[in-house]
This record gives C-alpha cells, sequence and structure tokens, in this order.
C-alpha cells in the first residue's frame, strides 16, 4: 500500500550567529516555524531487503541521496537493536516542489519525513530523540523536522526549545540562484559575534537575518528580491538563502504582492504553522 506523507517547509524566522567553535562550526539562534506547503514523499514498505528511490535525481547517485541515506541509517539502526525483519525494503517516491539550496529545509525535511515514515510504517519504535539523533548525522536542521514543532534553536541548531510564534502568511520567494551555505558561512564578513539573548528578548525585538548582508552583497539577485519585497511588507532572508519571504496578516494580501513578482522571481504563497504537517498526518489529523 502507497502512503502520501508531507515533508515541509521551514523558515529561519530569525537568525543570529554568536560565534564560531574550534571546529569551523557556528554557533547560532534561530526560531524555526514550519509552512503548510512542502514536497510530498509516497512511501511503501515490502519485503525486498532494498531502498528503492522511485524518482531519482538527475547528477546525483541514490547512494548520495538525503532520502535513500535516511531510509539505509534507520534501517541499520533497527536491525542493530533487532527492531527489523533482514530484508525490511521500502520504495519511495518524492513530489518535489521545494527548491534545492533555497534556505527552506527541502533535503532535511524529506530526510526527516522518511525516518519519520518509515519507523511509522516498519514499527520500529524509535523515539523522537533517537530519530533525532540519527537524523542530525544527515544535517543540522533535520531533528526540527522529525520533532515536528516550531522551536528556538541554539548550538548549531541542534539544541531545541519549543516556541509558539504568531502564525502569519508567508509569500516565500526565489530569485534562481542557487546559494552554497558553506560560501556564506565562511565569508569574512560574516557577523560572527552577536550577543546570546533570551528567546523571550528576542521575541520582542525586530527580527532580523546575520547572514543577509552577506548574501545580498554576494548575489545581486537575492539584493533585489529583498528590496522589491520590503515595498510591501516586512521581509528577509531565510537561513542562508537563497528564498526570501515577506510576512502578511492574510493570504489574499500575500497572493495579491505574490502576483506582482518580477518576470524569474518563482513563489508561492504559505501559512507559518506551528505544528508540522508531517506531525499532523502522523497523528492522523
Amino acid at each position: 500500500m502507497i502512503t502520501h506523507w508531507p515533508a515541509p517547509a521551514k523558515l529561519n524566522l530569525f537568525l543570529y550567529i554568536t560565534g564560531r567553535r574550534p571546529d569551523g562550526y557556528h554557533n547560532l539562534q534561530t526560531l524555526f516555524q514550519f509552512l503548510d506547503y512542502g514536497d510530498e514523499l509516497q512511501i511503501s514498505v515490502d519485503h525486498s531487503d532494498a531502498i528503492q528511490l522511485l524518482t531519482p535525481v538527475p547528477g546525483v547517485a541514490d547512494a548520495d541521496n538525503l532520502i535513500v541515506r535516511a531510509a539505509n541509517m534507520l534501517k541499520q539502526a533497527a536491525q542493530d537493536n533487532h527492531r527489523l525483519p533482514a530484508r525490511a525494503g521500502a520504495q519511495i517516491a518524492i513530489e518535489k516542489r521545494l527548491p534545492m539550496g533555497g534556505g527552506i529545509g527541502g533535503g532535511s525535511s524529506d530526510a526527516a519525513t522518511v525516518l519519520v515514515a518509515l519507523n511509522h510504517l516498519w514499527q520500529t519504535g524509535f523515539t523522537p530523540d533517537e530519530l533525532a539523533a540519527i537524523g542530525v548525522k544527515l544535517g543540522a536542521d533535520v531533528p526540527v523536522f522529525v520533532h515536528g514543532f516550531a522551536a528556538f534553536a541554539e548550538g548549531v541548531g541542534e539544541q531545541l526549545q519549543p516556541a509558539a510564534p504568531e502564525e502569519k502568511w508567508y509569500l516565500v520567494a526565489h530569485p534562481g540562484v542557487n546559494i552554497s551555505t558553506p560560501v556564506v558561512f565562511n565569508d569574512p564578513g560574516l557577523t560572527r559575534d552577536t550577543p546570546s539573548r533570551s528567546l523571550s528578548t528576542l521575541l520582542a525585538l525586530p527580527f532580523t537575518n546575520d547572514c543577509e548582508a552577506v548574501v545580498r552583497k554576494r548575489f545581486r539577485e537575492v539584493d533585489a528580491l529583498v528590496s522589491w519585497l520590503l515595498e510591501y511588507a516586512p521581509s528577509r532572508l531565510t537561513g542562508t538563502g537563497a528564498c526570501v519571504f515577506a510576512e502578511f496578516d492574510t493570504e489574499s494580501a500575500a497572493r495579491q504582492v505574490l502576483e506582482l513578482a518580477p518576470n524569474g522571481v518563482r513563489g508561492f504563497v504559505a501559512r507559518g504553522v506551528n505544528v508540522s504537517p508531517l506531525q499532523r498526518t502522523l497523528r492522523g489529523d
């Protein structure tokens, strides 16, 4: 039987870089919220002893795809703990809506959905914390998607504290460029000394993103898109980009602006939600 599972987008409502660690990674403070929009995975389990990706990505070997890696890591962990028959397998297809390199969590969300869905379908019985521990090896954003609740994140993004920001409407736009996260974090101009502050303090301040100045300087397409959106609503970069977003109180206001988007800009309108669509699917909501 084929089952359907959402892999929602996320926004970094704010993002502050508070220091650089000896291992080269950066400490940060960020506020994650999900969107009611994203990729969709179709998953069926079988006894083939194989993980088969029915929709491969051109130029990416299946073994390197986060979807396949997540499934194989869960399978190995389950078999190591004697929670899964030896020949358990799965067939996975994805309807891809989220742009790669967009800063809205496409690959991380896909991986998290595979972990959560196969844990359920295979009945391997891992807790969300155990799944997150597997997922963080695939990417720092995977745990927040596994847990499925809006969160204030610290460390490299793995230390999560539940949060409940206002659920606004967002216009999310992609300028058509792909931005590598390491390029942004290695830029000598990146702010790395923003003071650490409590969530209550940060929620009372205007939300900003320390990566935005570097990205706007390096990518004129992002700079132009942020400048255009700022004419209509509070707008900023999410993550390290390339997507930018503008916040609105109503869906209709967001859609009116999307209709005015410059040529070459791809975008969508979605509601910010504090409970992930994946979590709702798991609960049968």
